[in-house]
């Protein structure tokens, strides 16, 4: 923004989320003053309070009054995909006809204002992998900027504004907005038919990640992906299975139930052993990426290798929470069948190694699984089946709709059946809701069980409930049976 168009104050309508929050936390950071609103509990808000940002605890079109009064009309307004056309905030700000902004317009206009910039896109391991890229970069002097969608264990925060003219952002294609955005260099991990509510097909979500190519400098692309390598020309490739063909190689020479150890090619030509500390594959591919792009950052190849092991994955990804009676709790934030196939077995890898970076070794997987939307579950209810048919035990939550109407069949009763279909000896419980699933747990897990938790949803709510801690308000009200 130019000067004389800077707003006196930025409002965010859903500040809480994970995009607006980190978006709020940065603009904050460059001298903007910040407001929000939030009907939702969430974790965001209180790094948000800490910086002095009013919120509301309401959506009412009083709240945009009382601001236009305090900042003499001089008002931003910011709403992502998720606030619907009858928010009363938003009803009331096109009333007083104030500037009003998608929260990819003001990411895109961050990523203009900085000389260098990396988005990465995918269908899957964008958090992990932008989360890799700034640790890294941040670990070897380069100060980046990053704006992430998780919680980044380096800066224990899911935004960071460093000091230099190098900013990391993550391209969110759910709703096609990451068109908007023209970075230095764009990664793409992969592509996958996801996001169903806005993508009929595969070729409509191709077609948009080829028009952000467009936009973009440079590219880094996955060779390991088909969808990529049949329509996307990048500038770059990095692959975990293929080395002469490509730019950045990891390929892995021993996959271990803590860490996968791996020869490390440039353009062929090998340079060194390094040590991912983590053992899913998935992962590998991950952090490949982020090697490969703090590469042709300039950063050199031995500071990049000294600090590999300093590396943690966002919150939500295959998270250690704790022990319980004996039992290891992990959270992870899988809601489509490749993620949910690519957790179960890294966790499967780590019960068969016996090496683990856990407390004890476990023998048996537990799965407790919540579908995220009705859309994405009708999409994929035969890969749902296929991705969850062979664990020890597991438990199926209702469907997080996030704001979506029931659609008949696109439930967890659905999910078990084509389960049965494939594996009439698979056993399966049905929670009626958070307290059920924990009531099952309780009653049928064993010690040295991996206890599993997966979705995008509020499912994570069950290690507070297993400990005792005080449920969030919004647990039960966005919670219903399928």
């Amino acid at each position: 923004m130019t000067k004389p168009e800077q707003p006196s104050l930025i409002h965010f309508i859903g500040i809480g989320g994970i995009g607006m929050s980190a978006l709020a936390l940065v603009m904050n950071d460059h001298g903007f003053k910040i407001s929000g609103s939030d009907q939702k509990f969430s974790t965001k808000l209180k790094a948000l309070h800490a910086k002095n940002i009013k919120i509301f605890s309401s959506q009412t079109g009083e709240n945009i009054k009382s601001l236009l009064k305090e900042n003499n009309q001089n008002l931003l307004i910011v709403i992502s995909s998720a606030i619907k056309a009858n928010n009363e905030e938003l009803i009331e700000a096109r009333k007083s006809n104030l500037k009003i902004l998608h929260r990819a317009d003001l990411l895109a206009d961050l990523i203009k204002n900085h000389k260098n910039s990396i988005a990465v896109a995918g269908s899957h391991g964008k958090t992990t992998t932008s989360t890799f890229l700034s640790t890294l970069l941040s670990l070897t002097g380069k100060d980046p900027t990053a704006i992430i969608g998780g919680e980044v264990p380096f800066y224990q925060s899911n935004a960071y504004t460093g000091n230099s003219n190098l900013l990391v952002a993550e391209a969110d294609e759910s709703d096609g907005s990451l068109v908007k955005f023209k970075p230095s260099l764009g990664i793409i991990n992969n592509i996958e038919h996801e996001h169903a509510d806005h993508y009929k097909t595969l070729k409509e979500l191709i077609h948009t990640i080829k028009l952000f190519k467009k936009e973009c400098s440079q590219t880094l692309a996955n060779f390991d992906c088909p969808n990529i390598r049949n329509n996307i020309k990048p500038d770059y490739w990095w692959s975990t299975k293929e080395q002469k063909k490509v730019d950045f190689a990891g390929i892995p020479i021993s996959i271990q139930g803590h860490q996968i150890i791996a020869n490390y090619y440039e353009k062929n030509i090998f340079l060194d052993k390094i040590i991912i500390p983590f053992p899913g594959t998935h992962d590998c591919s991950n952090m490949i990426a982020a090697i490969a792009a703090c590469r042709i950052q300039g950063v050199p190849f031995k500071e990049i290798k000294n600090n590999l092991s300093n590396l943690k994955k966002p919150k939500r990804r295959f998270e250690f929470k704790g022990t319980w009676k004996d039992r290891l709790f992990v959270d992870d934030y899988a809601h489509h069948p490749t993620e949910i196939k690519a957790t179960i077995n890294m966790a499967n890898e780590i019960i068969k190694s016996k090496e683990s970076n856990f407390p004890n070794n476990p023998k048996r997987l537990f799965i407790i699984f919540q579908p995220h939307r009705y859309s994405r579950t009708k999409m994929f209810l035969q890969k749902f089946a296929e991705s969850l048919n062979n664990v020890d035990m597991l438990i199926l939550a209702p469907t997080y709709s996030a704001g979506e109407k029931y659609i008949e069949g696109a439930n967890i009763h659905s999910i078990k059946n084509e389960i049965k279909k494939l594996n009439p000896n698979q056993k399966i419980f049905i929670a009626k809701g958070i307290d059920d699933a924990l009531l099952i747990v309780k009653q049928s897990s064993k010690p040295q069980d991996l206890i599993l938790t997966m979705g995008a949803g509020d499912i994570n709510n069950l290690w507070k409930l297993l400990n005792n801690e005080k449920e969030n308000k919004t647990c039960q009200s966005t919670i219903k049976a399928a």
